[in-house]
């Protein structure tokens, strides 16, 4: 009997790589980009790296797609994609940009895959499994390092300015260090990989944050309900980190003056 998950998740990490490779190669030929907002871009790169990863899934298994570029509608059985989560840094030839891709069915994350093409970082997980880096476990730091923990704070303009700075107040007053790369997605699969202690964002779009909530999960972190209030369509508060700072990171998250 076919698993159809599995068979799903093994899809989607092949089809990761080959659009993280995609989109690599068409990075040096790039024309101008379209500002979605001041500081929210789009490069026919993302356009055809989402074009590819729908045509795909379509193809193969008949899903519903929902995409940062083209949109898409709800379902029981659907996939969540982000072309080119860290545009900005995509645009200026950093490496903190990736491809994610999130499987969802009856309202619950199945699969989840971040590929990082630059540094060849292919980070998978099965819900209720555990999460995987180049094809080894990975989890989450427990704070083993010894030091302070290390938040990274996600923004964008659909939040206040101001409402982020009183975010980054309340780590500091908490003990937290933090900062800010660029990609959500990928700052989500470093939690899970023990790379920083945790991350949040005041609201992020499920494109964003879905694989990389499941990474976080199944490496034995602590996460928000993201689906919660229509997140899927609508966006959400993320926190996701290491347990031994769960309470603190949500109360900080979710404080309201």
């Amino acid at each position: 009997m076919t698993d159809p998950v599995q068979d799903r998740l093994d899809f989607a990490i092949a089809l990761a790589v080959q659009a993280g490779h995609m989109a690599a190669s068409m990075r040096a030929g790039l024309g101008r980009p379209d500002a979605k907002s001041p500081i929210d871009f789009c490069t026919e790169a993302d356009r055809a790296v989402e074009r590819l990863v729908t045509e795909q899934v379509r193809t193969r298994f008949g899903d519903a797609v929902i995409g940062e570029e083209y949109g898409g509608a709800s379902a029981d059985s659907v996939w969540v994609v982000d072309p080119i989560d860290g545009t900005n840094e995509y645009i200026h030839g950093t490496k903190r940009w990736c491809v994610s891709l999130a499987y969802v069915r009856g309202g619950m994350i199945e699969a989840g895959i971040i590929y990082a093409p630059v540094d060849d970082r292919l980070y998978a997980a099965r819900r209720g499994d555990v999460a995987f880096l180049n094809g080894r476990r990975m989890g989450v730091s427990r704070l083993a390092h010894g030091s302070v923990p290390v938040i990274e704070a996600g923004w964008s303009d659909r939040v206040p300015i101001a409402d982020y700075a009183a975010l980054l107040q309340r780590l500091e007053a908490l003990g937290f260090e933090f900062r800010r790369h660029g990609s959500g997605a990928l700052a989500l699969a470093e939690v899970a990989a023990g790379l920083n202690d945790g991350y949040v964002e005041l609201h992020m779009n499920a494109w964003d944050a879905l694989a990389g909530l499941l990474l976080a999960h199944e490496a034995g972190g602590v996460v928000n309900d993201f689906l919660a209030d229509d997140g899927l369509t609508k966006g959400n508060l993320v926190v996701a980190c290491t347990p031994e700072i769960g309470d603190r990171l949500m109360e900080a998250a979710r404080w309201r003056s």
